[in-house]
């Protein structure tokens, strides 16, 4: 399931709710260019943070692009790329082949505003060197499996957000009537306007397809996309979980349906006059326009504070009189050791185990918890609880390292 991030908040709020992958973009070259978006240096963090946690992060290039701005896109990529970035979402044909040929370990993921809608199109890609297409959303079903299965290449479905009235990265009624291209990440929304003396005959309800989510997984779509980048934090929180706890049913225990009161929860989070589920198993429908003012309905709860995952980590620490002390944290295949200060005998009253324990457990913001904790240490020792600090910091960065060489590379 990936799920988006207009901000930084928003991608940890995707990543505590149980995404498998987030997209995001950077301050420039995405079709969201009204959203919060990314520095570089965020971007990075992210990176690290969603690979500490055995997630995938995508930078989203998803708008017709300009020769003379290749040299600045390169200058976005090269970073993120060296850093572990697991793909891109990409609309210009040029580009995706400029990627596919400079950064041969990155995953071109080809945007739904490429606008394919077969699977000659697919195939094509596929042959450039295409991982993923994210087909039209104008699309069956039925389309959407000979997609799969014909060209043989990864697909990538919306389930749930906003829809566009225009076929997907076709529409040019913004540059005309708003000045503002939309193939350029800046929509201005003329669809969302009334027309015909007042009546909002453009506006699409926004998209649900959580009752027939199963036909797609059946379909043999890879990846379960949901809209949302210029969307709140508890928005991408609360949607991206009651997806993940239908996913988990689905595949743990067989459940093909969600239900009932999951997916009215799942209504009153947010929806424009109504849900629908899109051209999935109808061409077209009255039934998709909102007709009457596209009011939101939203029942999400502002500035609540969700869980914090974390990754439970085995810790051992040894403390011996006379001798540097000593810090070792596993994860999976994955440790580290480092040596702290001397442990000195003690003039009055010795640190007892328990408030070594105490500092140790004192993980903070880091990502892992100690869930196992062996603590050998002489009876009658000192030693400073800053300096106990200071190795679990350094214990712990050094853990991170371990994990995230496996991503980095280099050009």
């Amino acid at each position: 399931m990936l799920a988006p991030a207009g901000t930084p908040g928003c991608f940890y709020a995707a990543v505590n709710a149980g995404a498998d992958a987030v997209y995001a973009g950077l301050k420039k070259f995405g079709a969201r260019s009204f959203a919060g978006n990314f520095t570089i240096p965020e971007f990075t963090e992210a990176i690290d943070h969603a690979h500490l946690f055995n997630k995938k992060l995508y930078l989203t290039l998803n708008i017709l692009m300009r020769d003379a701005e290749l040299d600045e896109v390169d200058d976005c990529i090269r970073p993120l790329y060296k850093a572990g970035l697991d793909g891109v979402i990409v609309q210009d044909i040029g580009l995706i082949s400029h990627i596919i040929r400079e950064y041969p370990l990155l995953e071109v993921h080809v945007s739904t505003q490429s606008f394919i809608t077969g699977v000659y199109g697919a195939a094509l890609l596929k042959k450039m060197g295409a991982h993923r297409v994210v087909p039209a959303r104008e699309l069956s079903v039925g389309e959407i499996r000979d997609i799969r299965e014909k060209a043989d290449i990864e697909v990538e479905c919306f389930i749930h957000g906003a829809m566009c009235y225009s076929y997907s990265g076709m529409c040019l009624m913004s540059s005309f009537l708003g000045g503002r291209s939309g193939n350029r990440g800046s929509c201005a929304g003329p669809c969302r306007q009334p027309y015909n003396g007042g009546d909002y005959i453009l506006s699409m309800k926004d998209l649900c397809v959580i009752k027939d989510l199963s036909a797609l997984l059946e379909a043999g779509v890879d990846s379960l996309k949901i809209e949302g980048r210029m969307k709140s934090k508890e928005y991408v929180y609360n949607v991206t979980g009651i997806y993940r706890e239908f996913l988990d049913d689905y595949y743990d225990k067989g459940i093909r349906e969600p239900s009932e009161k999951k997916v009215r929860e799942l209504f009153s989070l947010y929806s424009r006059s109504g849900l629908n589920s899109g051209y999935l198993f109808k061409h077209n429908g009255a039934d998709m326009i909102t007709r009457q003012r596209g009011s939101y309905v939203t029942g999400i709860p502002e500035d609540r504070e969700y869980p914090e995952i974390k990754l439970p980590v085995s810790c051992e620490g040894v403390f011996k009189k006379g001798e540097a002390a000593v810090l070792r944290l596993s994860y999976g295949r994955h440790s580290a050791e480092c040596f702290g200060s001397v442990s000195e005998e003690a003039k009055s009253r010795p640190l007892s185990l328990k408030e070594i324990e105490k500092q140790l457990k004192k993980t903070g913001n880091s990502p892992f918890s100690f869930e196992k904790l062996k603590i050998t240490a002489d009876s009658d020792i000192f030693i400073p609880l800053s300096q106990i600090n200071e190795l679990r910091r350094k214990t712990i960065e050094a853990l991170k390292e371990d994990i995230l060489n496996e991503y980095r590379r280099s050009l």
